[in-house]
């Protein structure tokens, strides 16, 4: 991004009182000396949050102000991992989501975002509710500004391939690219503010802003539609190849087509050996089978987009290849780090820039340990308008009683689990040579199951379903 004042914006001094020649002078030194100042700002701009203050800083509203003018460089933004429509338990995740939409929103307002990369997993499972949908569309119509900004999306392995798919149509109005699988191609034209050039399997060049970009994307690739790609006759070798080597060979294809007068790009959804998982995302790993190394993803690609991870990181022994993570918190796993997207500035045949982007804890996810029930109730009452979910774990010399832990949930809302960590527990007791009723093997069973003792109500429930007596 360069800064140059064009000399038609500026106030000329006044020549009659200076005279013709003098005046001329002073008017073109104090223009060289400005550019000379946005000169020295251009060569900073490798520093990408220095230049998002700095462009920030010249365009503040008032008055007269120079032209700007962007040099060949384009800005994405990398998200990934929405999961919209997903619980934590039974409460809904939706609330937040829909302030991290409008926090993308401002993102990319004020970072003058040029296209967005989401890689992967929009939402939590392959039949999301309506409202996760309705979240997803009204997110592209504001994020794309209604078609000006492209939007690249592929499926991860939470997203139904097929219900991708068929919004694909009606989402490329508003300028989102989605590539569900790695057969899919989008629809080369015209868009409000900028063009697809060329489309392939897996692969589309676009022009934003007068700029290329070259997307090589690699939907969740489960080993069922890998075998579908090296399936072809004569390819019996190619099945037999492990799924890195699939995935490798699908990137070296599609890298092919990278070339140096525009920005080259790779997107893809998969767990990449090395990467530290968060414990709340589903297995794809499946013993190793399905993960990929490292050296499988393009080498020629300027920055490559990773979805699938929730904890942000880097990929590991790559300088350009990053896991931008989740942008909530969507376990109790996930509350020992910050949730970010990646500003990623690049210019064709340059290294790129990086800068991590913090997002706000819409919700905390708090794990509250407590020393005794009195102190949990305490607590819970202390502290009871926070907004935040709370995982409970108290510690008991006994089973917690269906009141006190009524009392805590009323005293503080959005309980979300409480966990009694019994201090001693006899492994003998209860193990007399008495018989049990029916009911008594039930409570035993339940507060093994839950740490906690069940209710009058669902002891009588069991009962009348099982068909048994009361005999206690």
């Amino acid at each position: 991004m360069g800064l140059i004042i064009q000399r038609n914006w500026i106030i000329k001094p006044k020549i009659n009182a200076l005279g013709c020649k003098s005046a001329f002078f002073i008017w073109n030194l104090w223009i060289a000396k400005i550019n000379s100042y946005f000169e020295s700002d251009r060569r900073k701009m490798s520093d990408s949050s220095f230049a998002s203050k700095l462009w920030a800083s010249k365009i503040k509203e008032g008055g007269s102000r120079p032209i700007l003018k962007r040099l060949r460089h384009m800005r994405i933004l990398h998200t990934s991992d929405w999961h919209l429509g997903k619980h934590l338990e039974m409460h809904s995740r939706l609330p937040e989501q829909e302030e991290f939409i409008d926090e993308m929103e401002q993102i990319c307002e004020e970072r003058s975002v040029d296209l967005i990369l989401l890689a992967g997993d929009v939402y939590d499972n392959s039949n999301p509710p309506a409202e996760a949908e309705q979240l997803f569309y009204s997110a592209c119509l504001r994020l794309s500004k209604k078609g000006k900004r492209p939007i690249a999306v592929i499926s991860g392995n939470h997203d139904s391939p097929e219900r991708m798919r068929a919004a694909a149509s009606l989402a490329a109005l508003s300028g989102v690219v989605i590539i569900d699988s790695q057969g899919s191609k989008a629809a080369i034209g015209e868009y409000d503010g900028f063009s697809i050039l060329d489309s392939d399997e897996g692969m589309l060049e676009l022009l934003v802003n007068g700029e290329k970009a070259i997307i090589a994307v690699v939907p969740f690739p489960s080993e069922k539609r890998l075998n579908e790609i090296f399936t072809a006759p004569g390819h019996e070798e190619q099945i037999r190849k492990s799924y890195s080597e699939k995935v490798e060979e699908i990137f070296a294809a599609l890298s092919a087509k990278f070339r140096d007068d525009a920005v080259n790009l790779a997107m893809g959804h998969f767990y990449i050996n090395g990467g530290e998982s968060s414990g709340s995302e589903r297995e794809i790993q499946l013993g190793g089978s399905y993960a990929v190394e490292p050296k499988a993803l393009p080498e020629k690609a300027q920055y490559i987009a990773m979805g699938h991870l929730h904890r942000p990181q880097a990929v590991a022994g790559l300088k350009n290849a990053f896991y931008s993570g989740s942008p909530i918190q969507y376990s109790k796993s996930e509350t020992g780090y910050a949730k970010s997207v990646i500003i990623v500035d690049v210019h064709p045949g340059k290294e790129p820039a990086f800068e991590k982007v913090h997002l706000r804890n819409y919700k905390p996810v708090e794990v509250w340990k407590l020393g005794s029930i009195e102190e949990a109730i305490a607590e819970c009452e202390a502290r009871g308008a926070e907004n935040s979910w709370v995982f409970l774990e108290v510690k008991t010399d006994r089973p917690l009683t269906p009141s006190e832990m009524k009392l805590m949930k009323s005293a503080k809302r959005d309980i979300v689990e409480i966990n009694p960590i019994m201090d001693s527990v006899d492994a003998d007791a209860g193990n007399s040579s008495e018989e049990k009723t029916i009911a008594e093997e039930f409570a035993d069973f339940y507060l093994s199951l839950r740490g906690a003792a069940p209710s009058e109500e669902l002891i009588e429930l069991f009962l009348s379903i099982s068909g048994e007596e009361d005999d206690r």
